[in-house]
């Protein structure tokens, strides 16, 4: 009597709180015949497979971090250029002519001439050994030069970005992680902006020395700051005092490198304003019969959310049928069962197999 209300209990209780059975598969026939498919993440397993240590997501560099060990290893080479072509050009110095200051700040003004393609004239080579020298040493300095601008632009863009940035948003009360989302979406337009801003300063601050201290009017001043950015270098006016050299070392190679910057953050807001217009003009359209044949991509005649969604990126541009072709590889390599779903145990096959 004991064992029956026992078991009606048990029946009671199941009736109540019926539990899923989700250890039950679609039979074979009812699987979708198609080579497109629907694949839901794996579940959490408690034993892990047979399989090296899963790779390992890595985080972006922070925006307000320190600078990377690759910026440092390319600017201790940049530096080592500078030492190496300043020591050449001074022991030849007397194989050159031209306006002269100061044997060592003559030699290191050259070599910033030199490796930037400025090439005003006020300091010409005169020997066989001189022009050989400053042949070999654009070559390099031009490598050189463009890694280290390259990874100094990065460094420098990004942190008055963040500064126009924390400007702008000052009443937000998201913090930092509002300030990042604000710069991801409208980067590009940042990048330029910031950019800008601080191009202005250099050529102000350029046009100013020149008038000062090189004693050139504004007309002239002005006047070899544009050539001197765009590294035309005319030679017929330009830095020929002892303090005007010093300060041309260090302001040729700032704003050559931000003048270059500008005009890459110009055409890559350009782009990015062009991909937004797409977008919208996909996104708002109406969706047509045609729409949904092309999206079809198993040829079921129904367009389920994953097709809608991988053609609305192709047409915006995201991923193209390649990729997607890539994809459905992989996924068809991984599916061992031919279930139309991933399972670890399809994970552990697959990669046993590939043993």
């Amino acid at each position: 009597m004991a064992d029956l209300e026992g078991a009606h209990k048990e029946l009671t209780n199941s009736l109540l709180n019926p539990r899923k059975d989700t250890s039950k598969k679609k039979p074979p026939s009812q699987l979708k015949p198609s080579r497109f498919r629907r694949c839901r993440s794996a579940t959490s397993c408690e034993t892990p497979l047979s399989s090296p240590e899963p790779a390992r997501w890595v985080p972006g560099k922070n925006l307000f971090g320190p600078i990377d060990l690759s910026f440092k290893l390319v600017a201790l080479l940049f530096l080592f250029y500078l030492l190496a072509a300043s020591t050449c050009f001074y022991f030849v110095g007397n194989q050159m002519t031209g306006k002269r200051t100061n044997p060592i700040l003559d030699a290191v003004y050259f070599t910033i001439v030199t490796m930037t393609t400025l090439g005003y004239g006020d300091l010409v080579p005169n020997s066989a050994a001189s022009k050989l020298l400053a042949c070999a040493f654009v070559f390099l300095g031009m490598a050189v030069g463009a890694l280290f601008l390259s990874k100094a632009a990065d460094q420098l863009v990004e942190k008055q970005e963040a500064l126009l940035v924390k400007a702008l948003n000052m009443q937000m009360k998201g913090g930092n992680a509002e300030m990042l989302k604000a710069i991801e979406t409208n980067k590009a337009k940042y990048k330029f902006y910031s950019t800008a801003v601080v191009l202005v300063l250099l050529m102000a601050t350029g046009i100013f020395f020149l008038w000062k201290v090189e004693k050139l009017s504004l007309v002239d001043s002005f006047y070899c700051v544009c050539s001197t950015i765009t590294t035309l270098g005319y030679g017929d006016k330009s830095f020929s005092s002892e303090w005007g050299r010093v300060f041309a070392v260090f302001w040729i190679v700032i704003s050559t490198l931000v003048v270059a910057q500008f005009f890459f953050y110009l055409a890559e807001w350009n782009t990015e304003h062009k991909q937004k217009k797409l977008a919208k003009w996909v996104l708002t359209r109406k969706t047509t019969n045609v729409d949904l044949e092309a999206a079809d991509f198993d040829g079921n005649h129904i367009v389920g959310a994953p097709e809608f969604i991988l053609y609305k990126l192709k047409e915006i541009g995201k991923i193209t049928q390649e990729d997607i072709a890539v994809f459905l590889e992989e996924f068809e390599n991984l599916d061992v069962d031919q279930s139309g779903t991933l399972s670890p145990n399809d994970l552990e096959v697959a990669q046993s197999n590939q043993r």
